[in-house]
Order: structure tokens, then sequence, then C-alpha cells
């Protein structure tokens, strides 16, 4: 039954304030004038996942990990994956080959530090992996990556590659890239994976689409979603597009409570158990 297999939780540990759909109107500068959620939310989710014998892969921006040491050593010793996400959330496709090689690396070695203990998993900040900057996997290898989950085969307006692989694959530079997961279909790839469809959804119609694609594939079943979607009280971010705003707050009440559903209905870890890296 579908309920009795692993499959992978991940966490992408990054504030309210990070994200890419708010760029256009919140610069780094601005970050100082809101007061940081990412730790208590997070802590949330640690405690979430204990109740229901989950473990998952969080990646940690570096931002966060300097600010919250103690938030990712609790990650690590609640027997947790902790990988990177970069360290200020810096779209890849925006980035020289150099600064994304300073920004990455910082990120690892801080992460590293706190822990005490090698990161092989890294993730871009909204996926931000393309045919355009396929060079980041050479520089990942490079710095001593051993995975990679940064592509969702899926077409959208912000990312994806809708022809890229769908499944745990190893690339031609060595690295094993994860793909989020999608149900593939006559029209295309639609995304399953997390995120925004997740809470967009009922949970009953997200759990189908689930069954589905664990009925028809044999392949793990990939999930992602933010600590910021569990908290409804987070200050709303004023000039964003309508499109931005509706995508960011859709829902943010009801997250919590379906991913306490969705831990109790299917079983997680981390990357690395479930792929055995």
């Amino acid at each position: 039954m579908p309920n009795k297999v692993t499959h992978a939780m991940t966490v992408d540990v990054e504030d309210f304030f990070h994200v890419s759909a708010f760029n256009k109107v919140l610069k780094q500068d601005d970050w100082q004038n809101f007061a940081p959620r990412v730790d208590k939310n997070t802590r949330r989710l640690l405690d979430l996942f204990e109740e229901t014998d989950s473990t998952a892969t969080f990646f940690v921006l570096g931002w966060v990990a300097e600010k919250y040491p103690e938030l990712v050593r609790e990650i690590a010793h609640r027997g947790h994956e902790v990988a990177s996400h970069g360290y200020d959330h810096r779209l890849a496709t925006e980035q020289s080959v150099s600064e994304f090689r300073l920004d990455v690396s910082r990120s690892k070695q801080l992460l590293e530090e706190v822990i005490g203990k090698a990161i092989k998993g890294y993730r871009a900040p909204s996926f931000s992996i393309g045919v355009h900057n396929e060079w980041v996997y050479e520089e990942l290898v490079d710095m001593g990556f051993k995975y990679s989950s940064s592509t969702y085969p899926i077409k959208h307006d912000l990312y994806g590659v809708p022809d890229w692989p769908r499944f745990c694959h190893k690339r031609k530079e060595g690295i094993i890239e994860i793909p989020i997961s999608t149900l593939a279909g006559r029209g295309g790839n639609t995304g399953i994976g997390g995120g925004g469809y997740f809470r967009l959804y009922p949970y009953w119609f997200s759990k189908r689409r689930i069954n589905k694609f664990l009925n028809k594939e044999t392949h793990p079943y990939n999930f992602y979603f933010h600590p910021w979607e569990i908290d409804p009280e987070q200050p709303r971010i004023t000039g964003a597009s309508l499109k931005s705003r509706f995508r960011h707050y859709i829902n943010l009440t009801k997250m919590e409570g379906k991913l306490l559903r969705l831990t109790k209905d299917y079983k997680w870890a981390t990357m690395e158990q479930v792929f055995g890296i």
C-alpha cells in the first residue's frame, strides 16, 4: 500500500521576507526592517515531525544559520538532515560562476561549522537551475556536494524545465539530482510536490494525486514546503503583485493542519535515508 512506503520530506528554511516573489518590492537592505519569524516557525515544525515520527531534510539558508545556529543544531540533534539552500536566497540564474561559488560555499561552511559534519545536499532558491546555467552542477561537485534537489520539471512562469527528468538520476557531472515530484499526463507534467499547490487545493485532492503517483510510479515521492507557510500571522508585504500575494498568502491558516494529516498518512524520512546517499 502507498502509505507503507517511505518518502522524502523536505523543508526550505527561509523567512517570509526572503521569498523570490517579493524581490521586486523587497531588497536585502529591507530585511532588517522585519522581525525574523523563521526560528519559531521551524521549531513548530520540529515538534510536528516528532509527534508523527517523521524525519526530514532541512535546506537551510546560510543567513538563517548565521543568526540562529542553535536552531540548526536542534534540527540535527532531532535526527533530521541539514542541507544547503545557499546563503541569502539569490537565484542561481542571476549569479555569475564566481558569485554562485562564493554564495554556496559560504553557506556550506557555515552549516558544517554549526553541526560538525559534512553537508551533502543543495537546493537552489526557487529551483533556479535550468538549461542556461547547468554549469552549477560542476561547481557543486567541486565544492563536495553529493546531491541536488533543484529542479521541478513543470511549466511554470517562475521556474521549471518541463522536459528534464522526473525522477532521481545521476548527472554527467557526477552529482545526483532529485526533482520535486510530478504527475505525467498528455498535457505535460503537473506539480504535486508541495508548496503553493499543496496549500491551494483541499487535502483530499492532494492526497488523491499523491496516491495516483504512488500507484503509478516505483519512485519515492518528494515533498517540499517552507516554515513561513504555517504562519498566518506573518506581516503582509505591500506593493507585490496580486498574483504574488495570492500565491504567498493563500490558505496559510490551513497549512499546519494539512501537514499534520500528511505526516500521519504517509511515512517520511530524509533525502539521504530515502535515496541512500
